[in-house]
């Protein structure tokens, strides 16, 4: 969940190390470090809180040299301060080092390089390790490489790690197992070390990126070497990044989590461009076609998700069951992992993340492949680990998402699991073909209907601006609306701080009710569909209680109006689509009710954006 940044080359190494945290401060902001080699000196720098807190500390410092390494902490080990802070270097200060993971068995090595006569500063796993390294190059007289192969066989847990040495001027070493690292290639010997794409796209398009086990030699003089940690030479994969610099920028909007909202136009109709054609009446998702047939004669298919990505499997579940008749299983990838869950070959385990690289998903996915069973991914990072470990799979192309409460991330990935919907019950002859292609020509048309719902930003932001101060809030929908209220109820919890649950509404009655004063808001899905009479009822319920009820209802809607104390429209559409909808308003009323609350919307306390620790 940290992240790491690290050049070599001809260039200063420091705007483009701070530049590169900022980058990627979402996916960690309690501390940030910077370790630099400049003449032989290794400067190091550490501070508390943002990479700004940072920058404002090494200000008027030395910060030159051509070689640096930089990370961002999200905390696991020890608290978030200063000592704390990545880099952490040997006592003899010739080492420095960054890392994001959890060592697993790191008290057990610290008390062994204790009696080593090592001392420690620092309450993290990660100093364990520098300390290891250099125990090795003084104990067994090997150079930086084969320590650091050596050391990590014998760490257990997760790691990626860069490290940089006083004697090794002109070097860096990397390496990873569960966690993410990328390297760029500059020209002339020049290297981009970071988590993820985006610290490195301003500056090259080339990439590789280290699979599991792999360890990288980055030298000014000989290149990029990649081994093995078993020290087998590995040929370097080249990759072209598609990813666009614009697309890492605001663009004019106050907060990333408002642009990314109103990016989803565009962003759902990514997903979906060359991927169906309403008029011809065909839907193809090229990367999963040759596994429909095995999907549909599969004992079951089994999504494996984790927070936002798990609503959306949920949808997934409601329209794959509901249009292909295909048993479905929803599970939290944290928790099929430890249950011992029965899986055999004929089942098709289905792992859907926005990073590609959650670390409990990935670690379904393990599991799955040993039992036998064919596993496939949905993701929106080209190149991630789970689009590598997968049999197949689909790529959303829905663009960067910088703000740590997902938004179009969500939407792309329902728009995926429909057209995978429509093409199994259309290959599975379980819809018409009146049906199907009236879902095809709906779905064409959700851009269009986000953009209306969109216009209604200023009428929404008056209803947040009403909610503001609330302590407690529920979410109620059915059918694939349930999913939704789950989602926004996420939504309003992780930005604003605001204690709120999501529930089918029939559930209301058998505990939540309990809660209804006039106090507490109640957000309802009450769009037309086989259970707006029920949702209706439900909404009396609430009325009776004298809570507050703002409604998400289909356009000119009277019933709900003249109960709900407001209203928030929405085009009229497919029952099964109301998902792509319903969900904007609910991303548009977290948002503001955060700014108002005066919260950090795009970073919120204690959250990262990729969960690459367990």
């Amino acid at each position: 969940m940290c992240g790491i940044v690290a050049y070599i080359g001809k260039r200063e190494a420091y705007p483009i190390i701070i530049k590169g945290l900022k980058r990627l401060e979402y996916r960690g902001y309690d501390s940030a470090g910077i370790a630099l080699l400049d003449k032989g000196d290794l400067n190091i720098y550490k501070k508390q809180g943002k990479v700004a807190n940072l920058e404002e500390f090494a200000s008027g410092k030395n910060i030159t040299g051509n070689i640096g390494i930089g990370h961002t902490r999200w905390a696991t080990h020890g608290l978030p301060n200063d000592i704390n802070s990545h880099p952490h270097y040997s006592n003899d200060g010739e080492l420095a080092l960054i890392h994001n993971g959890i060592i697993e068995n790191y008290d057990i090595l610290r008390e062994e390089l204790k009696s080593r006569g090592y001392s420690f500063v620092s309450e993290t796993d990660t100093e364990v390790l520098v300390h290891l390294i250099d125990d090795i190059i003084k104990t067994e007289k090997v150079e930086l490489v084969e320590a650091v192969r050596h050391a990590l066989l014998n760490v257990t847990g997760a790691y990626a790690i860069v490290i940089l040495s006083k004697n090794n001027p002109n070097q860096l070493v990397a390496a990873r197992k569960s966690s993410p690292l990328v390297i760029g290639i500059g020209e002339e010997n020049e290297f981009f070390l970071a988590s993820d794409a985006t610290p490195i796209v301003e500056y090259t398009k080339q990439v590789v990126y280290l699979n599991d086990e792999e360890i990288a030699v980055v030298d000014l003089n000989d290149g990029l070497r990649i081994l093995s940690i078993t020290n087998q030479d590995k040929t370097p994969y080249i990759q072209q990044l598609e990813m666009k610099l614009e697309a890492l920028e605001k663009g004019g909007f106050e907060h990333f989590m408002l642009k990314e909202i109103f990016e989803q136009p565009r962003s759902i109709h990514d997903c979906f461009r060359g991927r169906l054609n309403a008029e011809k009446g065909w839907v193809a998702l090229g990367g999963l076609k040759e596994y429909e047939q095995k999907m549909i004669n599969a004992n079951r298919l089994i999504f494996v998700a984790c927070g936002t990505s798990w609503h959306a499997c949920q949808v997934g579940e409601y329209l794959i069951e509901g249009l292909a008749r295909i048993n479905v299983e929803v599970e939290y990838a944290s928790e099929f992992r430890y249950r011992n869950p029965i899986i055999n070959e004929n089942d098709i385990v289905i792992a859907v993340s926005q990073s590609g690289e959650t670390a409990d998903t990935l670690a379904a996915l393990e599991l799955a492949k040993s039992k036998g069973a064919t596993i496939l991914g949905i993701c929106n990072v080209v190149g991630s680990s789970i689009s590598r470990i997968t049999d197949a799979g689909s790529y959303t192309h829905a663009g960067p998402e910088i703000g740590v409460a997902s938004t179009k991330a969500f939407t792309a990935q329902v728009t995926i699991l429909t057209l995978l919907a429509l093409s199994l019950a259309n290959k599975k002859g379980t819809i018409s073909e009146t049906t199907f292609h009236t879902m095809l020509a709906d779905l064409e048309a959700v851009p269009d209907k986000v953009k209306k719902i969109l216009d209604s930003d200023a009428k929404i932001k008056e209803i947040a601006r009403i909610y503001q101060n609330a302590s407690n809030a529920l979410y109620l929908g059915r059918n694939s609306s349930f999913p939704v209220a789950l989602e926004g109820a996420l939504k309003l919890k992780e930005i604003s701080y605001i204690h709120a649950e999501g529930y089918p509404a029939a559930e209301m009655k058998h505990g939540p009710i309990a809660l209804i004063d006039e106090e507490m808001p109640v957000f309802v899905i009450a769009t037309k569909g086989t259970s707006y009479e029920k949702v209706v009822s439900n909404i009396q319920e609430v009325k009776a209680r004298k809570g507050k009820l703002i409604c998400i209802v289909t356009e000119g809607d009277t019933q709900v109006k003249d109960l709900a104390d407001h209203i928030i429209e929405i085009p009229d559409t497919d029952e099964n689509l109301v998902p792509l909808l319903a969900t904007i308003p609910l991303q548009l009323l977290s948002y503001h009710i955060s700014v108002f609350r005066g919260c950090n919307v795009d970073q919120p306390r204690n959250l990262a954006k990729s969960v690459t620790v367990e």
